[in-house]
């Protein structure tokens, strides 16, 4: 017997049919003879929904009450989908983030998972009951709800599928599998068969909406097998596996986009990068992801830094720089929003030198300008106006000839 973990996305709980379609998957992996845990996001925009309703009263709410608010969208759809498995004849039990004893870090709106706890979990398998468990939330050791921020699902689901020492986690969305791009955006963006858990997780954090990154992480430290699939249409997925043998030719093998993004710069560092740490350590505390960053010193001129983080983090940023711009010795600073990051991967890029600079002359041709650049062994990054966005991915996405129709792997 074995213990297969499936998540099912917003999309695919969207309204009763396909929660009742979703039902019908669930009892067909039940009855191959498995043990079935299963993972579930809030009914389509529900989130967005209650966010909407909390911008109406607030532009600033509380981060914990937030949590409290959001972290009810999953809770309608366990119970949901429990009753729509009792209606098909098949018993089961849902269960909050807490308790299915999801412990996390003490953060809100953007939790870590610590530790789980998955006894309780265990106990109602053995009893043969299929468990639906609440995705995106967990609790601290004093007992306060959280979040694990937007996709935090996909991270609940592989977690829990390394703590049930799962054989399998299958991730079922509202698209058949990772694609070389977003293809709501880039038309001939075409399905991957399998992508490296490394791939996979550059594609994640550079804006590939398919998978949260922190799942994909989970996913390659616990060597989980994992599947991106969708739950409407049944056809093979992707596998996310340590090493893909097919497709070998792909030096690039995506293009991912993200948009909303702020470039903050700061001017006339007195001590040049002396407090270089001390600036990102208290952008840290206040949970502030910090992206491409660039410095710059000349011979006898004070130093400037610039870093790009989320529109959304601008304000806690602002605040942080204007608190401590004594102590940290700099003159004044700037920001520039309106920006998005286009970013280019694969593991290819290791051994073909020459991709970054065909990179830059696809973006030249097309006028557009490069504000900053990040690269890694399988990623280069770059960002750019934001209006420029898709136009940017596509040239890039033909560019590297992933617009190829052979390149589908069946």
């Amino acid at each position: 017997m074995a213990r297969i973990v499936l998540k099912f996305g917003g999309t695919s709980v969207g309204d009763v049919n396909r929660i009742k379609n979703t039902a019908n998957r669930i009892i067909d992996e039940k009855k191959k003879g498995n043990q079935v845990v299963v993972v579930v996001s809030a009914m389509g925009k529900t989130t967005d929904q209650l966010v909407k309703l909390s911008k109406e009263i607030s532009s600033y709410p509380s981060k914990r009450e937030m949590d409290m608010l959001l972290s009810t969208g999953e809770q309608i759809t366990i119970s949901l989908l429990s009753m729509a498995l009792a209606e098909l004849g098949h018993t089961s039990i849902s269960f909050t983030g807490w308790q299915a004893n999801i412990l996390t870090e003490d953060v809100h709106s953007n939790a870590r998972i610590i530790d789980i706890n998955p006894q309780k979990i265990t106990n109602q398998l053995q009893n043969d009951q299929i468990v639906i468990v609440a995705g995106f939330q967990g609790v601290t050791t004093n007992g306060e709800i959280t979040t694990l921020g937007r996709g935090g699902s996909d991270t609940t689901a592989v977690a829990l599928a390394a703590a049930l020492k799962a054989e399998k986690c299958i991730i079922y969305t509202d698209v058949t599998g990772v694609y070389t791009s977003d293809p709501r955006y880039i038309p001939h963006a075409r399905k991957l068969g399998a992508i490296s858990y490394d791939e996979m997780l550059e594609l994640a954090n550079l804006g590939a909406g398919v998978l949260h990154a922190r799942a994909v992480e989970f996913a390659k430290n616990y060597q989980i097998p994992l599947e991106v699939c969708s739950s409407l249409v049944r056809e093979p997925g992707t596998n996310i596996e340590e090493e893909v043998t097919m497709e070998k030719s792909l030096i690039v093998r995506g293009v991912a986009f993200e948009d909303k993004i702020t470039r903050i710069t700061i001017f006339g560092l007195k001590n040049g990068f002396k407090y270089l740490s001390t600036i990102f350590t208290k952008l840290a505390k206040q949970n502030i992801n910090v992206d491409i960053i660039i410095q710059n010193q000349t011979e006898g001129e004070d130093a400037y830094l610039s870093f790009s983080i989320k529109n959304d983090d601008l304000r806690d940023t602002i605040e942080i720089l204007e608190q401590n711009q004594e102590s940290l010795g700099f003159d004044n600073f700037e920001y520039e929003s309106g920006l998005a990051k286009v970013s280019i991967i694969g593991s290819g890029m290791i051994s073909n030198p020459g991709v970054a600079a065909k990179m830059f002359d696809i973006l030249s041709i097309n006028n557009i300008e490069i504000k900053m650049v990040s690269t890694s062994e399988i990623k280069v990054s770059t960002v750019i106006e934001e209006k420029y966005m898709i136009e940017a991915t596509q040239a890039l996405h033909t560019a590297f000839e992933l617009d190829k129709v052979e390149l589908e792997v069946k």
